[in-house]
């Protein structure tokens, strides 16, 4: 209750900061901690959210979703509709109209043909970009004025907010990034560490896996916002220090996603510094089960790839015990509290796309045992299953984090209790979601059996977000092993749910396949094994004014009604 009040607070509060504004840079620095470290301000090239949302404070899309979940203009004048006639009849397009006037922070106007070449840039084949399935089926995008943006869908798009809706799909400067296409994306550094945007800050220096530090954008479309003159972006460290620092210290000024205990976080609110927020989206925390052999023994462009099935996660009935063995009441209590709940599902919200299965509250050792035992696993000597000379060992990941350590420790030994051998890694998470193509230990190459973490999408419509698991849009070495279909995940029946969720308008129909989607992934396959319904948690400073918690688009959202009180 103390949570919820304390966010009601903060959105009344924003609504008089306009008022409260002394004007543009007056109001000193801000200090943001992210204990998960930026290594890039593009998230075409990152699907990591700390990525997309340090990149948000700089690089804007034509509209975003706001903390109800509701469409909101941003670069764009209106929000396309069927009503307003910027959605056509037959949904097979939608007409982008930008605001008059806009600037890039370098002074130089923002056209159409921006757009039209972000779209190009992220559609381009041989670029492996992270955000592909929010540009699914576009046939075109016009751009008869400088003003004006028509996409052309291939069939019609019930939906069609998914290219430039929301923080992941922002718009580049065609004139910075016109060099960087296809496989010269990940080369461009300068361009994809020193982003031109149209947001309320501009990068003055960026040092991957560790700090950013930004200035007031003085070509911001509002001449009066935004109120700080800097802001201080620190990444890195765990969840405990950037709370204490915000909530004890009062080092920084805001804090984001503090995965720790309940009870952790209301000792730190004692002194008195600041307080945390909190707000339910889809954020759900799951194992995703490689559907691929991760072995080192293979080369890279057969390791954790399609080309090589895995050893035994292939069977159904191992990934089924695997889940039957976790208990889920237990991960919540230690993990979360009021801030969680156990969920079954992929999508859990909102209630229209939720399948509110329940099938996987109860654990169930035995039943566990027993399905692998009619599988043909058999306990050896050691006491640990094997079928046909494979052994039941399972290499288990995901970052740095106490909640996440807990996780693992109690997953593992209910794994033991059903014959399973089991090797847990933590790595730093800013190298986990970092999406660097050298790196051997990104959640996208996925060199592991079973990795553990948390996902969402932007606004209250999931088409997208079940797009990720379309048949290849895997990682893999020829797009830089970027691209979302983690688990590597391939169904052509899948497919063609997708097929025809995107053509679908009814609401109550779109909610029936979704959820069948959800339950494909889920219950029916057991290839994502859902955890935890993670309530967002983050904290702010006494003094900080202005902060309304977005779950349903990224979190920096409205930096620009930033203040100091």
């Amino acid at each position: 209750m103390k949570l919820k009040i304390t966010l009601l607070i903060a959105a009344f509060v924003s609504l008089f900061a306009n008022a409260i504004f002394a004007g543009r840079a007056s109001d000193g620095n801000a200090k943001i901690i992210y204990w998960q470290a930026p290594s890039i301000l593009n998230p075409y090239l990152s699907s990591g959210t700390k990525d997309i949302e340090s990149a948000s404070l700089v690089i804007e899309p034509l509209g975003r979703y706001d903390e109800t979940g509701g469409l909101v203009p941003w670069l764009a004048e209106e929000i396309p509709t069927v009503g307003n006639g910027g959605v056509s009849s037959d949904l097979t397009t939608i007409t982008w109209k930008l605001k008059k006037g806009l600037l890039w922070s370098d002074g130089s106007a923002v056209t159409s043909a921006d757009v039209k070449f972000t779209a190009d840039y992220c559609m381009d084949p041989d670029g492996g970009c992270a955000q592909l399935n929010k540009f699914d089926g576009i046939k075109s995008i016009d751009t008869p004025d400088e003003r004006t943006i028509i996409i052309t869908f291939t069939a019609p798009k019930p939906n069609p907010y998914g290219p430039f809706m929301g923080g992941q799909t922002p718009i580049l400067q065609k004139a910075q990034f016109e060099n960087c296409k296809g496989a010269k994306a990940s080369q461009c550094t300068e361009q994809n560490f020193n982003p031109i945007g149209t947001g309320p800050f501009v990068v003055t220096e960026f040092r991957p896996n560790d700090v950013i530090q930004y200035k007031a954008n003085e070509n911001y479309r509002d001449p009066n916002k935004p109120a700080f003159a800097t802001i201080t972006f620190k990444g890195g460290g765990d969840a405990t220090a950037a709370g204490r620092s915000v909530l004890e210290t009062g080092e920084f000024d805001y804090a984001w996603n503090l995965q720790l205990a309940p009870e952790v976080i209301a000792n730190m609110e004692k002194a008195g510094k600041g307080v945390a927020i909190a707000g339910f989206g889809p954020l759900v925390e799951r194992l995703e089960m490689n559907m691929t052999n991760p072995s080192p023994s293979l080369d890279a462009d057969t390791r954790s790839t399609v080309k090589a099935p895995h050893p035994f996660l292939t069977d159904i009935n191992v990934r089924k015990a695997l889940s039957m063995a976790i208990d889920r009441p237990l991960l919540v209590e230690i993990g979360y509290g009021k801030a969680g709940d156990v969920t079954c599902d992929l999508v859990p919200a909102p209630d229209n796309y939720a399948a509110k299965n329940d099938y996987c509250i109860k654990q169930d050792i035995a039943g566990a045992n027993a399905l692998l035992e009619s599988a043909g696993w058999k306990k050896g000597g050691d006491g640990i299953r094997q079928k046909d000379g494979v052994r039941l060992s399972i290499l288990y990941q995901t970052s740095t984090n106490a909640v996440r350590q807990d996780f693992q420790a109690i997953i593992k030994d209910s794994w033991s209790q059903i014959g399973v051998e089991t090797e847990l890694r933590n790595l730093n998470a800013s190298v986990f979601f970092g999406g660097d193509p050298g790196s051997p230990d990104t959640f996208q190459k996925f060199y592991a059996d079973v990795e553990m973490y948390a996902n969402t999408f932007d606004g209250t419509d999931p088409e997208n977000y079940l797009g990720m698991y379309r048949c290849g849009n895997e990682p893999k070495p020829e797009t830089q092993w970027q691209g979302e279909n983690i688990n590597r995940y391939c169904d052509p029946k899948y497919d063609a749910l997708l097929d025809e969720l995107s053509q679908t308008g009814d609401l109550a129909k779109r909610g029936e396949i979704a959820i069948k989607l959800n339950n494909m992934l889920t219950k029916d396959s057991y290839t994502i094994v859902p955890l935890v319904h993670r309530g967002r948690v983050s904290a702010h400073s006494n003094t900080l004014g202005g902060v309304i918690l977005n779950t349903w688009d990224s979190e920096l959202w409205n930096t620009a009604d930033w203040y100091r009180k």
